[in-house]
């Protein structure tokens, strides 16, 4: 069973930045990928970044160039680096681990963009 724990939301000014952590509670190289996804009220969620096993990574056309994601093998976690942040990025994040046959979600952490 892998336990994924979110940290790192909260309330920031449009323009501003935050970064997000998911802490495992195993060897994240051993999931074939991690995932930042959000979900907004009344939308559908949303994939934002996923990082690959391997170090390659994929974005949400909608935050390319603003948000990275990255990892530290060694601390078991996973990051979102945030950056000129809107309000439409508003929304509850989640991280995601990808396993053969299962995906393993964490609680979520809310950021909210707003002045």
């Amino acid at each position: 069973q892998v336990q994924l724990v979110e940290s790192g939301g909260g309330l920031v000014q449009p323009g501003g930045s935050l970064r997000l952590s998911c802490a495992a509670s195993g060897s994240i190289f051993s999931f074939e990928a991690m995932d930042w996804s959000r979900r907004a009220p009344g939308k559908e969620r949303e994939l934002v970044a996923r990082i690959f096993r391997g170090g390659s990574t994929n974005y949400a056309n909608s935050v390319k160039g603003r948000f990275t994601i990255s990892r530290d093998l060694a601390k078991n976690t996973m990051y979102l680096e945030m950056n000129s942040l809107k309000p439409e990025d508003t929304a509850v994040y989640y991280c995601t681990a990808v396993v053969p046959g299962a995906d393993y979600w964490g609680q979520g952490t809310q950021v909210t963009v707003s002045s």
